[in-house]
């Protein structure tokens, strides 16, 4: 089934949100981009450099999400070259493509599940891996603290670098006129976060709009958290761009309108 004619929300932030706006336009459908976080640079630079300046020091360095190497590597690659002894990890297929693009190689990655719990189950994260090592994490400010303080419980020294700043969208009008004029089929939502920057730009008439669409997402922590915010229409779909499309594309339009 294609989505001709659905008018589909993006909410990825901008700099990941093309991809799967293409998706859905080869779909038939229209993509309605609208970012739930904005991200920028981190307000400290300072922790990124001393991390750059003591990278030989550490035994793995973790990037939390694409956003994590468009804003850290660029500059460890431009003070210095990666040591060879150094391995990287990604939580999810995005990131890991964009560290083998800028030539780090050998990235570990979850195969299937795209979360810090699927990270921590490989053989790499285990604590005879990892005891006594130093472990650098690259991330954005603020989020989960489930993988820094599992690796510590398991031995390793980690050093958690905000490299990058997410913060809500400035001005919520945009989404809620569309809501309120019923311009949307369907949401996507990438992030607990995201979806928590939805419900606050939202007034009584929008959240009651919002309530009567499919809310697309593609991890049961997302969904969980949609469920306690009050949503009910909401539809777990595999990992990734690949999983929301599926799930979109097989979705029974019909029987919910």
């Amino acid at each position: 089934m294609s989505l001709q004619g659905r008018r589909i929300l993006v909410t990825r932030p901008a700099e990941q949100a093309a991809k799967l706006a293409q998706i859905i336009t080869a779909q038939g459908g229209q993509a309605v981009i609208f970012p739930l976080l904005e991200i920028g640079a981190a307000d400290d630079p300072a922790p990124l450099q001393r991390a750059i300046e003591q990278l030989d020091d550490y035994a793995l360095a973790i990037f939390i999400s694409p956003n994590a190497v468009a804003f850290a590597l660029p500059q460890i690659l431009a003070a210095r070259r990666w040591p060879a002894h150094l391995l990287a990890a990604a939580i999810g297929p995005s990131t890991a493509q964009q560290l083998a693009a800028q030539g780090i190689a050998n990235v570990i990655s979850p195969a299937d599940r795209f979360d810090s719990e699927a990270l921590l189950e490989l053989p790499a994260f285990a604590a005879k891996a990892l005891a006594g090592k130093r472990v650098l994490i690259l991330r954005g400010n603020g989020g989960r603290e489930l993988l820094a303080e599992t690796l510590r419980q398991r031995g390793a020294q980690v050093c958690a670098v905000s490299c990058y700043h997410r913060s809500p969208p400035a001005d919520g009008a945009p989404l809620v006129s569309l809501l309120n004029n019923r311009q949307l089929d369907a949401l996507t939502i990438s992030s607990s976060e995201g979806l928590r920057n939805l419900l606050a730009l939202l007034d009584t008439d929008a959240f009651t709009q919002l309530c009567r669409l499919p809310l697309f997402v593609p991890h049961q922590r997302i969904a969980q958290v949609a469920a306690e915010l009050g949503l009910s229409r909401v539809v777990l779909s595999a990992p990734a761009d690949a999983g929301i499309i599926e799930s979109l594309c097989s979705y029974n339009w019909f029987a919910h309108e």
